[in-house]
């Protein structure tokens, strides 16, 4: 009441007074209709940012499992396992390059198809790779080098095989296989077990060989890794396909695992006193140049693999490994035979303790011949573990 008989009317929201009671039912009910539009607001806005992370999360999540694809394809690309052919389709396909660069003539590709045809059909290589006599040459090398080699240990006769049009970028493994098993031809001690392995077999051949391991029940875990299956595929092969493919064959090693640096700045000093250990047990005499009856030794890192074929001990004690890479041409290789040569061709094979500077390395060394009972026991013990970490 003002005190002149007005009545006045006080908005219970805001203390609005007003004199008429219809403004104020007008001006409260405006009151509550812009509350009740607030209220709907915010749930409107909370649905529309509920969506949008939603929505955020299936992006985030479809642009995962696609990186997680391509990773996948890119893993199965760089191993072999994409189905994309083998060692036929890739020889085929590099030579059909060549052609078209004008690097192979008509007549040369249709021979050189021929002749891998052939070489698939019998299972055996084609020897185009292949370099005889390199450690003879070097055992000539070595018995009039007087500069720093102190004394130097060479495994028994081995060719190097490199790499060809069919297995680039992925067949070392095989490759080093060739090498180690050309190693254990020439050796008396094993004709036994080489009895239906007398010539070198080609890749594909090989690819069968570790498959039918395989089948005898040796590292199943290894097996199904690549389905069962490496023929006709690019597949990387590493230690344990070896160790299997050998034991398979009855011919006894052992894979060693220097799973981690034993020196300073990440290298591997007991990886080579262990091979400087495996030459010179049994070969102690005092002559400079020692030719060993031990086979060559696999020597296995990530993404790669050689071929161990001796070690030289300097004079100031320093050890050297001398290693078979499938990466070297034969036209390299070849430089290494000439008699008069002045060990420049060396640097192909010398790898010191400073140049082995991987996170890990693996090696299989064979050392004799398994009775059948012996393979037996290998395969179920494979089926576990197949190798020994060097701590």
């Amino acid at each position: 009441d003002t005190g002149n008989g007005e009545q006045l009317y006080e908005c219970p929201m805001c203390s609005l007074t007003c004199s008429n009671i219809q403004i104020l039912e007008e001006h409260v009910d405006l009151h509550l209709e812009e509350h009740n539009f607030s209220e709907g607001g915010n749930i409107r806005d909370l649905e529309l940012a509920q969506q949008l992370q939603t929505e955020e999360d299936e992006r985030q999540r479809s642009e995962e499992e696609k990186r997680e694809r391509e990773e996948f394809q890119k893993l199965q690309r760089q191993y072999g396992l994409d189905n994309s052919g083998g060692f036929k389709q890739q020889f085929l396909k590099n030579m059909e390059r060549e052609v078209d660069r004008g690097r192979m003539q008509p007549f040369e590709y249709h021979k050189r198809k021929a002749d891998m045809m052939e070489s698939l059909a019998s299972g055996i290589d084609d020897g185009r790779t292949k370099t005889s006599g390199v450690i003879e040459a070097l055992c000539k090398y070595y018995q009039s080098e007087n500069k720093d080699v102190r004394r130097v240990w060479l495994s028994a006769g081995v060719d190097h095989f490199h790499s060809s049009l069919g297995d680039r970028g992925w067949g070392c493994g095989y490759r080093n296989f060739q090498m180690l098993l050309s190693s254990l031809l020439q050796n008396s001690f094993y004709d036994d077990c080489l009895r239906d392995t007398t010539l070198i077999p080609s890749i594909p051949k090989i690819q069968s060989m570790i498959e039918d391991a395989w089948r005898e029940g040796f590292d199943p875990h290894g097996a199904s890794h690549f389905n069962n299956r490496l023929h006709g595929s690019k597949a990387w092969i590493g230690a344990c396909e070896i160790y299997s493919l050998l034991t398979s064959l009855r011919i006894k090693c052992q894979i060693i695992d220097f799973h981690k640096p034993t020196g300073p700045m990440g290298t591997h000093p007991r990886l080579f006193e262990w091979i400087l250990h495996y030459y010179s047990t049994d070969n102690e005499g005092g002559a400079k140049v020692v030719c060993t009856s031990k086979p060559p030794i696999y020597l296995q890192h990530q993404g790669h693999s050689r071929t161990v074929v001796g070690i030289e001990e300097k004079k100031n004690k320093s050890l050297c490994l001398l290693l078979f890479d499938p990466g070297c041409s034969s036209q390299q290789m070849q430089k290494l035979l000439k008699q008069n040569s002045d060990g420049t061709g060396l640097r192909l094979l010398r790898k010191f303790v400073g140049s082995l500077k991987e996170k890990q390395y693996q090696i299989v060394a064979v050392d004799g011949v398994l009775s059948l009972e012996e393979k037996a026991a290998r395969c179920r013990a494979s089926q576990v573990l197949t190798s020994e970490k060097i701590p």
